[in-house]
């Protein structure tokens, strides 16, 4: 037993270490902010044209049941470093200035890190800033550059980011200068990290803002979507937003087959798993419309709703010789899982009393895969909203008092035919899991 409580590879599952020989794999976490379900090719996107993440897609897995950990971004990106659902979750709404995990929240990065593994943040954090006690070199990073705060990674074109524990300063951005794109020094350090070459394996989160808008500058100008070219859009008849926010995503594609292509170049590719998935649904922010492309793809809501649109996301898995390739899969998933997947790879095996479940079953294609009994989102920014996925039901409470909505997403996956009043029985079991899915917080009182 570890200083952490959790096991040494000695009592590890029997997954781990990775099936590519006695090497614990590589792990890279590439996050989008604000993506849709329906804004990649490989998930119906038309318009907007992602031929790199449609050919992780082709050449990996695609999940077609995944779930973000919340519908925005701080809480989402707690519960897929801690393990926890927002019932149980640290962090389980957006604050300013950020809530800071605490010494007690263990990550899977201090996990990976005591497993031997070079650990590397790169973009948006959001759950600590300089000197409290979430601060990512606090909490197993080796390696940070991004954003002072969630608020200020609104701005592609900030005149300082954050290096370790000190500043840095875009000289480009100063004054009325707008040279330096952050995403574009986010892909450049991703690039050099994996230059780094070690006998240690790495654990990398690369953490984009694309295709979030700039909210402060969208209610300022009407226009949030600050990018360098419009390209390949800008001969298109779309209004400026709309050919700003493709051209982000079209950007965010490119790289991340820079990112590929570089792994293969180093002969990294077969010994590391590149998971690619956003924080939760689309938004209707800087003078983006989010029906314009068909964001949220059959989906109903978008970001800051718990019906499907706002945390059902899209998730591709890569890792080839090992994941095997071409396969969409309906495996139902959420982002609290990735902490056990993580540690079945790297040899450890998890805390006890998350809520998260490994799916390194699936991505080996091993039998054995445990499924969850449910799935648990509350959100705190519009009163108190819950929501569960038990099964193909799906059931939403929109506030304190009101009755539980009922949806079959095997049959009605837009969220219309609310079944509440022909399945009582389902929506007590429902209503139980509302209530004792969770514990109080002192930081996310439940109002009746």
């Amino acid at each position: 037993m570890t200083r952490r409580g959790f096991l040494t590879a000695a009592g590890a599952a029997t997954l781990a270490p990775a099936q590519t020989g006695t090497r614990k794999p590589n792990i890279l976490f590439i996050l989008a902010d604000d993506l849709g379900y329906g804004n990649l090719g490989s998930y119906g996107a038309k318009e907007i044209k992602t031929p790199h993440l449609d050919r992780m897609a082709t050449e990996g897995m695609r999940f077609t049941q995944a779930y973000a950990g919340s519908t925005v971004c701080a809480p989402s990106r707690c519960c897929l470093m801690t393990g926890f659902h927002t019932g149980h979750a640290r962090t389980r709404g957006n604050k300013y200035p950020d809530l800071p995990l605490r010494p007690t929240d263990l990550t899977v990065t201090e996990i990976l890190k005591e497993a031997g593994y070079r650990t590397g943040l790169i973009g948006k954090w959001s759950l600590g800033q300089l000197g409290s006690t979430g601060y990512p070199t606090r909490k197993g990073f080796d390696e940070w550059f991004g954003f002072f705060s969630q608020t200020h990674a609104h701005n592609y074109y900030p005149e300082h980011l954050l290096e370790n524990e000190t500043g840095y300063l875009l000289r480009g951005n100063m004054g009325t200068q707008r040279k330096d794109y952050a995403h574009d020094l986010f892909t450049e350090r991703a690039l050099k990290f994996l230059d780094k070459r070690s006998a240690q394996p790495f654990f990398l989160k690369l953490a984009y803002t694309i295709p979030h808008a700039d909210n402060e500058l969208g209610r300022d100008t009407g226009d949030g979507m600050p990018v360098p070219s419009t390209d390949p859009y800008t001969d298109r008849n779309w209004p400026p937003q709309e050919k700003k926010f493709a051209a982000m995503i079209a950007r965010m594609d490119a790289d991340v087959g820079r990112i590929m292509d570089k792994l293969k170049q180093n002969g990294q590719d077969k010994d590391t798993l590149i998971l690619f998935s956003s924080d939760n649904g689309p938004h209707r922010e800087g003078g983006h419309n989010p029906e314009f492309f068909n964001d949220n793809g059959p989906l109903r809501g978008i970001k800051r709703d718990l019906y499907e649109g706002g945390i059902r996301v899209p998730f591709l898995a890569w890792w080839p010789g090992t994941v095997q390739a071409g396969q969409v899969n309906d495996h139902v998933c959420a982002f609290w899982d990735f902490l056990p997947t993580a540690c079945d790879l790297a040899g450890v095996v998890p805390p006890r009393g998350i809520d998260g479940i490994s799916m390194a079953p699936t991505l080996l294609g091993k039998p054995g895969q445990r499924r969850h009994e449910y799935l648990y989102w509350e959100f705190h920014e519009r009163g108190f909203q819950q929501a569960v996925r038990m099964g193909d039901w799906k059931g939403v409470r929109t506030g304190p008092g009101k009755p539980v909505e009922l949806y079959d997403l095997k049959t009605s996956l837009d969220e219309q035919t609310n079944l509440a009043a022909q399945n009582p029985g389902v929506v007590r079991k429902i209503e139980e899991i509302l209530s004792g899915a969770r514990t109080e917080s002192p930081d996310w009182p439940r109002k009746s």
